[in-house]
C-alpha cells in the first residue's frame, strides 16, 4: 500500500477525531481522562472508531476487510493511542482475536467473523490463565470430545474484554496429556450459549488502561459444534504463538503513542515557560534531556518500522524480530518516560491539569507494552534460544546472503515501499538463524558512509561520525560470539537458563536497534521530508544505543545537541507526529491558554 494512500488515511483520521486537548472535539483528553477516572469502559470512544472504520484496517481484504498491509492498522492505532491507550488496547483485542481464525481457520470461518466484527460483533483472546502466566503448555481449560463437538470446561483470567466481548477466541487442552500436540482453538460465541453457561469473573482494577475490561470466564461444560474449531485439532500451540508473534510486533506502537503524547505536552510547558530569562527549552541541561528523549523515541520508531513490516517481509524470521521489538522499545520508552518527568517538573504531579494531567495517564497506561503478550523474560529467552544460531549467521553470511538480505532491508525499512500481502500463516516459530537487520547491515553501513561522502558541512561530518559509532558496535557482534561461546563451555546443561544468556540476549537487542537506525535512514531518506533526514539525528540515535553496552561513555557534543532540538522544534510546531512517518495531525488550538 502506498506511502500517500497511509498518509492521506492518517490525516483523515485526525481530521475526524479533532485537537484532543479541545473540549469539543470528538475525542478530547478531557473526557478521556474522567473515564479512566471512573474506570468506565470507554464505550463512546470506541463505538466512534467503530463507526469511522478502524477496525476494518484489520480484517482481511479477502474477506471483506480492508487490510492487506498490517501497518497501516498500526499506524491508525498509533494515532488512537496517542489520544487514548485504553480504547486503541480494546480495538486491538478485538484485532487479537481474529488472528487464530486469519491464520489457520477456514474461509467460512474466516466469512463469518469479519461479517460479525462489521456488524459490531466484539471479541475477545481466550489465552491466560490464573496460575500459569506466559506457561502455555500447563493450561487447564479443557475440551472434551463429544458427538458434533466439544464441551469447555475450565477458567481463562485476565482477558482483554472479556466481559464486553460477544465472543472468545479459547485456548483449549483436547489432549489429557497435554504436550505441544495437546492444544487446539475454538470459537465461543458467548452471547449464544444458554443462559448461565458462561460466569463472567469480577473486573480487575489496573494501575494503567484503568477504564479496560479486564476480566475473564469460567465455563463449565460448554458445547461448541465442531465448526468452531480453528485450525487442526492439536496445532493450538503453533497458532498462538504465531498469534503473539503478531501482538508482539505492533503492541510498542502503545508505547510509541504515550511518549509521543508526553513529549508533546512536556515542549508544550519547556516552549513556553521562561525561567532566568529565557525558555526552559533553552536551558541546556533541560534541552539535553529534551532531545534524549527524542532520539529514544525514534530509535524506537525504526526498530518498529522493521519489526512492523517484517511481518509482511520475512514472515519466517519474526520469531525474532517481534521479541527483539517487544523487548526493546517498551523497556527503553519507560526510562524515556522517567526522562521527561524531570523536565515537566512539578507539572508532572498535577493530575487534574486542563493540559498537562493527560501526562499521568500516559505513564501509566505505556506499562502494559511490557508485560501484554509476554514479558521481558520471555522475550529475551526466545531470543536466547535462537543467539547461537543468529550469531553464527551473521559472522558466516556469504556474499550471496549478504545481498539478498540487503534486497529485503530495503523493503523492510524504505518507508516509501510496497509491502507484499500480509500472510500470517507463514509466520514461523524458528528463524533458523536468519535477521536480516544483522545480515544486511555491512550493506547500509557502506551506503551510510557514501551518504557522508555526498553531504556537505556539518552534515557530513555527523553522517561520517555516525558510520564510525554504527561500525563500533556492530563490531560488537563477533566478541558477543566469542562470549557466548565460552559461556556454553563453562556452564554446560545450565548455559539455556543462565543469567549471562539473557544478558548477551539484550545485548543483541541493542546491536539489532543499531541496525534499524542506519537501515531506517539509508533506505528512507529519499521519502523524507523535512526537517528530514538527519545525520545529527542519527548520530545521537546511535549514541544512545552504545550509552546501552557502555553506560559510562561520554555524551555527544552541544551543536549536535542544538540541530537534533531544530529537528523537533520544526516537527513540534508543524503538529506533525515524531516518526520517521510524520502524519500531519489535527490543529491545535490556543495553546497558551491550555497550557497556563
Amino acid at each position: 500500500m502506498p506511502k500517500a494512500h497511509l498518509t492521506e488515511l492518517a490525516e483523515r483520521l485526525e481530521r475526524h477525531l479533532g485537537d484532543p486537548h479541545d473540549p469539543a472535539s470528538r475525542m478530547p483528553y478531557r473526557k478521556i481522562l474522567e473515564h479512566d477516572e471512573r474506570e468506565e469502559y470507554p464505550y463512546p470512544f470506541v463505538n466512534l472508531l467503530r463507526r469511522w472504520g478502524v477496525h476494518e484496517y484489520s480484517i482481511p481484504m479477502a474477506q471483506g476487510g480492508k487490510a492487506g498491509d498490517v501497518e497501516v492498522g498500526f499506524n491508525l492505532m498509533r494515532l488512537i493511542a496517542r489520544r487514548d491507550p485504553t480504547s486503541a488496547t480494546a480495538l486491538i483485542i478485538s484485532n487479537l482475536s481474529f488472528m487464530p481464525a486469519w491464520i489457520a481457520g477456514t474461509d467460512e470461518q474466516k466469512t463469518y467473523l469479519v461479517d460479525a466484527i462489521k456488524r459490531g460483533t466484539r471479541y475477545a483472546w481466550g489465552l491466560s490463565e490464573r496460575h500459569h502466566g506466559s506457561d502455555l503448555l500447563s493450561n487447564e481449560l479443557t475440551a472434551q470430545k463429544v458427538d458434533g463437538g466439544y464441551l469447555l470446561t475450565g477458567e481463562k483470567w485476565l482477558i482483554g474484554n472479556g466481559t464486553v466481548a460477544d465472543g472468545v477466541s479459547v485456548f483449549a487442552r483436547t489432549n489429557a496429556k497435554g504436550g505441544p500436540a495437546g492444544y487446539s482453538i475454538f470459537l465461543l460465541e458467548k452471547r449464544k450459549t444458554p443462559a448461565g453457561s458462561v460466569d463472567e469473573l469480577p473486573n480487575e482494577r489496573l494501575h494503567g488502561l484503568r477504564a479496560l475490561d479486564m476480566s475473564g470466564f469460567r465455563l463449565d461444560r460448554v458445547f461448541v459444534p465442531d465448526s468452531a474449531l480453528l485450525g487442526a485439532e492439536g496445532q493450538g500451540l503453533e497458532i498462538a504463538l504465531q498469534t503473539s508473534q503478531t501482538a508482539r510486533a505492533l503492541i510498542g506502537g502503545i508505547a510509541l503513542s504515550a511518549v509521543d503524547t508526553s513529549l508533546r505536552v512536556t515542549l508544550d510547558f519547556t516552549e513556553g515557560r521562561e525561567i532566568f530569562g529565557k525558555a526552559v527549552s533553552d536551558i541546556a541541561y533541560s534541552r539535553r534531556q529534551l532531545v534524549e528523549c527524542f532520539a529514544d523515541l525514534m530509535l524506537a520508531d525504526a526498530v518498529s518500522i522493521g519489526a512492523v513490516r517484517s511481518l509482511q517481509v520475512v514472515p519466517e524470521q519474526t520469531s525474532v524480530w517481534s521479541s527483539v521489538v517487544k523487548y526493546f522499545v517498551p523497556t527503553l520508552l519507560e526510562r524515556t518516560m522517567s526522562q521527561l518527568n524531570t523536565v515537566l517538573g512539578a507539572r508532572f504531579y498535577l493530575r487534574g491539569h486542563a493540559h498537562y494531567g493527560i501526562h499521568q495517564k500516559m505513564l501509566r497506561d505505556q506499562l502494559v507494552a511490557n508485560f501484554a503478550d509476554g514479558n521481558t523474560v520471555v522475550n529475551l529467552k526466545n531470543i536466547a534460544l535462537q543467539l547461537d544460531g543468529l550469531l553464527t549467521a551473521s559472522a558466516e553470511a556469504d556474499d550471496a546472503a549478504r545481498a539478498a538480505a540487503d534486497e529485503r532491508a530495503a523493503t523492510l525499512y524504505g518507508i516509501d515501499r510496497e509491502l507484499p500481502m500480509y500472510r500470517p500463516w507463514a509466520q514461523e516459530l524458528f528463524s533458523r538463524g536468519l535477521d536480516d537487520a544483522l545480515l544486511a547491515a555491512p550493506g547500509s553501513l557502506r551506503q551510510l558512509r557514501e551518504l557522508a561522502e555526498q553531504a556537505k558541512g556539518d552534515e557530513r561530518d555527523w553522517l561520517s561520525r555516525a558510520a564510525d559509532v554504527a561500525a563500533e558496535l556492530l563490531g560488537h557482534a563477533p566478541r558477543l560470539r566469542e562470549r557466548a561461546t565460552a559461556l556454553k563451555a563453562e556452564l554446560g546443561r545450565d548455559y539455556g537458563q543462565s543469567a549471562e544468556l539473557f544478558d548477551l540476549a539484550k545485548q543483541y537487542c541493542f546491536l539489532h536497534a543499531a541496525a534499524a537506525c542506519v537501515h531506517t535512514h539509508v533506505h528512507s531518506h529519499g521519502a523524507l521530508e523535512d526537517p528530514l533526514p538527519s545525520g545529527a539525528l542519527l548520530l545521537l540515535q546511535l549514541e544512545r544505543v552504545r550509552r546501552h553496552l557502555r553506560p559510562h561513555e561520554s555524551v555527544t557534543d552541544a551543536a549536535v545537541v542544538d540541530e537534533v532540538m531544530r529537528v523537533l522544534r520544526h516537527l513540534h510546531r508543524g503538529n506533525r507526529l515524531f516518526s520517521y512517518w510524520q502524519f500531519p495531525l489535527a490543529e491545535r488550538g490556543d495553546l497558551a491558554a491550555a497550557r497556563s
